[in-house]
């Protein structure tokens, strides 16, 4: 049998070499220099500009960008068609594209004055350009949302010690906010406090388990908070009455939470979160190493061993029950563990917003990434060594929960009981996704209020309206988390996701040749056509196979599905189909304006000379 050791060595060594060579030479290739003024600096204003200090600013981004996607992704993938080309794609895809693409959009937003990719684009391309990005970006962002309080619901089902563990840790980070910018407490021992507080909160969780409704984990011991069956809860028929009234709790925290001042909730809770963040992922990955070599408290060093198969073939494995060929849905069901647009939105939207020097980008932007990839080593690890089939998970969604099991079995190398690791790493994973609803839910705000700019009407003061604009996101999502499911809302994230990456490197792309006629523009060039052929032959194949010939086409499914049900695949279908045609229109323009930036600089200066910085 083969260890997950290899997994882990794998992926961190190629991480290493991309950080130290390539992060190195992007540094130097867009030019980052201290002596700048960030935006941070230049607008501060208490609100959204606010310079954070490297440590606090890693630990938001990371947060952010992370969620549950490249947990949930690899996961899925593992299962669908192996451990090896889910691997494959995370070590080699992430520093090569992703890490890319997360530094070139967060540097290029800093040379532009914080602004974001959709700003970018319209600075280049044009403003039909830009509102149509940012239209495609506000319906990934609805995804996001959508997909990401589906997993939180799944999760604190299945570990309501998690759910009561996530609650401690939300009051832990906004009164961290109050201790750090009300009172303007000390900041080391206010870090030591709330760290050890968030650590205590699964102890907590142990000792009192809760859920709203009856659970389907620990259902003994957990208290239940509201009597009956919960029938009369929005999707309790698809889903459980437990796990779909944590889907509205979920979406009402994110509302609250996106709307608030970044200080108060935001910037506290993902620094706290990414210590989560380092002791689960870091832990799990030094737990991997200790095991291989003295054994775990559970099974020994054999504990350790690979329980998934290597390949379960080009079409996949019994776990969904229906062909799903790997090109292309292996590449947009792993998401963000290799590369995600959704992180764009993030670097230009929140972070270039906090940055406090230009030299912070290289870790922050695509160090940032890579430690993301290594939480997508992290979550293949856990769900290889538990043993699981298609008969006793009942689908994807119900084998998510196996990163806490698996985190749990490899943090026994530590002596960590196995029922403490479990909690602990469901909370890990509840934390991330936490951060990015409520971070997805700003930057749907950030995208409609940029759709508008300034209000000149009563419907435009109506739509610029952060309380609206959230609600109306919030409400859309949850439309569509409560009308469809896991397998059929995951890849359809994952490929509106991927081909928003693919238009942000594209926005990266044209201010390069818009800079100067010395860039070279491969770094970005070669990854989005990559995406683009991967992401929109994803969609389409959702669209035309999964939705309309498997359902919508099919007599067997039309009699059996309700009308919600069938009226959530049509709008899949819509959606993909909207979203390849937007796409399809953006990178249309995008390389139009590459090609007559080139154009005009060998006209203007046929020496080759350099041209014009487009910031100056």
């Amino acid at each position: 049998m083969t260890g997950v050791i290899w997994i882990v060595a794998i992926v961190l060594a190629l991480f290493t070499i991309g950080y130290i060579g390539y992060g190195r030479y992007l540094a130097r290739f867009v030019e980052l220099d201290d002596s700048r003024d960030t935006p941070a600096h230049k607008y501060q204003d208490g609100q959204e500009y606010v310079p954070a200090k490297k440590s606090v600013l890693l630990g938001h981004h990371f947060s952010s960008v992370a969620g549950g996607a490249p947990i949930a992704g690899p996961i899925t993938a593992a299962l669908v068609w192996g451990w090896v080309p889910a691997m494959l794609w995370v070590a080699i895809g992430n520093p090569l594209m992703g890490a890319v693409h997360d530094f070139m959009s967060l540097s290029s937003s800093i040379r532009h004055e914080g602004k974001s990719i959709g700003y970018i684009i319209g600075e280049y391309i044009g403003e039909r350009g830009k509102n149509m990005f940012l239209l495609f970006a506000f319906l990934v962002i609805v995804l996001v949302v959508a997909v990401f309080a589906l997993l939180v619901a799944i999760i604190l089902d299945a570990y309501p010690p998690a759910a009561t563990a996530s609650l401690a840790y939300i009051g832990l980070a906004l009164v961290f906010g109050v201790w750090l910018y009300q009172l303007d407490l000390p900041f080391i021992p206010g870090t030591a406090i709330f760290v050890a507080g968030v650590f205590a909160s699964v102890w907590l969780g142990l000792q009192y388990p809760v859920a709203l409704f009856e659970p389907s984990g620990f259902a003994d011991s957990t208290l239940i908070l509201f009597a009956g069956d919960g029938s009369w809860i929005p999707g309790a028929a698809l889903f459980g009455a437990n796990t779909a009234a944590w889907i509205i709790v979920a979406l009402l925290y994110a509302t609250a939470a996106s709307i608030l001042p970044v200080w108060t909730l935001l910037q506290p809770r993902d620094y706290l979160s990414s210590f989560l963040l380092y002791a689960g992922v870091g832990g799990a990955l030094l737990a991997v190493i200790v095991g291989t070599a003295f054994g775990t408290a559970d099974g020994g060093a054999s504990a350790l061993e690979i329980q998934l198969p290597a390949y379960t073939g080009f079409m996949g494995g019994d776990l969904v029950g229906v062909a799903m060929p790997l090109f292309p849905l292996l590449f947009i069901t792993i998401a963000c563990g290799t590369i995600s647009g959704f992180h764009s939105l993030v670097s230009s939207g929140t972070t270039a917003k906090q940055l406090n020097q230009e030299s912070d980008a290289r870790m922050i932007g695509y160090g940032g990434m890579l430690a993301e990839g290594l939480l997508a080593a992290t979550a293949l690890s856990a769900v290889s060594v538990i043993a699981v089939t298609g008969e006793g998970t009942s689908g994807i969604a119900a084998a998510l929960p196996n990163f806490a099991e698996g985190g749990g079995l490899i943090l026994t190398s530590f002596g960590i009981p196995m029922g403490t690791g479990e909690v602990f790493m469901a909370l890990v994973f509840v934390s991330f996704l936490l951060t990015s609803l409520d971070t997805g839910l700003r930057l749907g705000r950030y995208m409609v209020e940029e759709f508008v700019g300034t209000p000149e009407t009563d419907v435009q003061e109506i739509a610029a309206n952060k309380y609206v604009n959230t609600g109306v996101a919030t409400v859309l999502a949850f439309g569509l988390v409560s009308s469809g499911q896991w397998e059929a809302l995951w890849p359809l994230f994952g490929g509106a996701n991927q081909l928003l990456a693919a238009l942000a490197l594209l926005a990266a792309t044209v201010w390069l040749a818009n800079w100067s006629d010395t860039k070279q523009l491969l770094t970005t060039g070669v990854p989005v056509a990559i995406m683009a052929v991967v992401t929109i032959s994803g969609l389409l194949w959702l669209a035309i196979v999964e939705n309309l010939q498997r359902q919508l086409l099919n007599s067997s499914w039309m009699a059996e599905a309700t009308l919600l049900q069938q009226i959530s695949s049509g709008a899949r279908v819509v959606l993909a189909l909207v979203l390849v045609l937007l796409a399809v229109s953006i990178l249309r323009m995008g390389y139009a304006n590459v090609q007559s930036a080139r154009d005009n600089v060998l006209a203007t200066d046929p020496g080759g000379g350099q041209s014009e910085s487009a910031d100056d």
